[in-house]
């Protein structure tokens, strides 16, 4: 967010453990009455490789679960995550994590893991859960006879389609959201771009976000997203759990009821290391997962500018806490910071590619990119050009201004960094939709004391975001 708002707070970092290399003791779970395994290897490089492993339970709910499987070509495991893994030889176990263990009839458990190899690195062909074999359906596989009955060849099922949208809002014609390549794509399977508004911090703004407000959002402005920004410290989060999660879960509904899909925003800014506010996350995102699981216009944003840190830190953290909100909404986008102020590095030094060599290894998953387009010009811009083709990404803030929120407000910057996100099908979100007494503030100063959020009351950075956000919508439903 800008900096002007950026207050200082402290809080002691919260110790982390990665599920990593062990021994798996005896498991007492349940046999997996039907599963399914799908093993992608995520990342590759000179020696080694990165893969994510996703088990699909088909039968009864699991209270834990064993994922066993042979390795054919010398690859040894060297790390993992969200689970507990052991090798000996060829064969591979993976036991839960404990916070994970439990999968639902229907639901998903995932893991992640590296590992050495050298040669060739076919994926294995035959997994068990507990034991048991997946065949991918959900039935065990039968006793042995003596004389083997003969099964008839089942007719095939044709794939299921999804009806014609009954609505003409964002949520209703374009459904539950997934990450398809590097596309953002609706219930069709075709790739979109979302465009809307970030909140302010909840804590500063309330008044901004009411009735009348929200309803100028949605059929004036013809939004199709609304950023939630709830600071974890700066006077947020930390002081009222309880309370700042209920503002956020109103929010959500207030967005769905109007047709709009909401970003939940783990606010984190200071202090830059996500990882210090590790246990709060998981508190915050196991209840907002749970309360709003079947709820299809939520997207998680699970931390907002991550600053001072690597890469490998960050994606320490969001390797604990995409299990948690997993656990409970299994199907919902996901969106991971990214380091120098969710710039893919660039604010760094760095850039795009050392994500690109080590991805967050969960499906669904987008990475943030955040700019001020007065002080961010055409290095960043070339950054996002070339990230595109490789990484989801989604602009989960930006501003017309300075990074400071203040000053000029940019208009032909703005204007060319909105044309690239359009061209490549980026989604976006300005920040703000508030009447904070800066440049980068869509209404004026005291709009949000009265009742009137029209066209008068409009800044001139808000007078140019309604302005792009305004115009129709491509949504492609065949």
């Amino acid at each position: 967010m800008s900096q002007r708002t950026r207050a200082t707070a402290l809080l002691a970092a919260a110790t982390l453990a990665l599920a990593g290399i062990g021994t798996i003791a005896s498991t007492s779970a349940q046999a997996a009455a039907g599963c399914k395994v799908d093993y992608a290897v995520s990342s590759q490089w000179g020696g080694g490789f990165g893969a994510n492993v996703t088990l699909t339970n088909l039968g009864d709910p699991l209270t834990s679960w064993t994922v066993g499987w042979t390795f054919s070509s010398g690859q040894k495991i060297t790390q993992a995550w969200n689970a507990t893994a052991t090798q000996t030889g060829a064969t591979v176990t993976a036991r839960d994590a404990g916070y994970n263990g439990s999968v639902r009839t229907g639901g998903t458990a995932s893991f992640g893991f590296n590992a050495s190899w050298s040669g060739s690195n076919p994926a294995p062909t035959q997994f068990t859960v507990n034991g048991v074999a997946c065949t991918g359906s959900a039935t065990t596989s039968p006793t042995p006879s003596a004389t083997p009955t003969p099964t008839a060849t089942p007719t095939p099922t044709a794939t299921p389609t999804v009806p014609p949208p009954t609505g003409t809002t964002p949520l209703a014609i374009n459904g539950q959201l997934r990450v398809c390549g590097v596309n953002l794509c609706n219930q069709y399977g075709k790739p979109i771009q979302l465009r809307g508004v970030s909140t302010h911090g909840l804590q500063w703004f309330p008044a901004c976000y009411n009735t009348s407000s929200l309803n100028t959002l949605a059929n004036d402005w013809k939004a199709d997203v609304l950023r939630i920004a709830m600071y974890v410290n700066e006077d947020g989060y930390v002081t009222n759990p309880a309370g700042f999660t209920a503002k956020v879960n109103d929010l959500v509904d207030q967005a769905e009821s109007r047709g709009m899909y909401s970003i939940i925003d783990f606010h984190t800014l200071t202090p830059g290391d996500p990882n210090a506010n590790l246990e709060n996350a998981k508190t915050f995102f196991r209840n907002v997962a749970a309360r709003n699981a079947a709820k299809k216009n939520v997207i998680y944003e699970i931390a907002n500018e991550p600053n001072g840190v690597s890469w490998d830190q960050i994606r320490t953290y969001a390797n604990q806490v995409i299990p948690i909100i997993r656990a409970a909404d299994p199907d919902a986008v996901i969106i991971v910071g990214t380091r120098g102020w969710s710039s893919l590095g660039v604010s760094n030094g760095s850039s795009s590619a050392e994500i690109v060599a080590n991805p967050i290894a969960f499906s669904n998953i987008m990475y943030t990119f955040h700019f001020y387009a007065a002080s961010h010009y055409d290095n960043y811009r070339n950054e996002v050009r070339n990230a595109a083709s490789k990484l989801p990404i989604f602009v989960t803030e930006f501003g017309t201004t300075s990074a400071t929120g203040g000053g000029t407000v940019d208009i032909g910057s703005s204007t060319t960094w909105l044309d690239l996100l359009d061209s490549l099908k980026i989604s976006y979100v300005n920040w703000t939709y508030s009447d904070a007494d800066e440049s980068s503030a869509a209404f004026k100063p005291g709009t949000c004391s009265g009742s009137s959020y029209g066209t008068g009351q409009l800044t001139q950075s808000g007078q140019f975001v309604r302005s792009r956000i305004v115009t129709p919508d491509s949504f492609p439903t065949s």
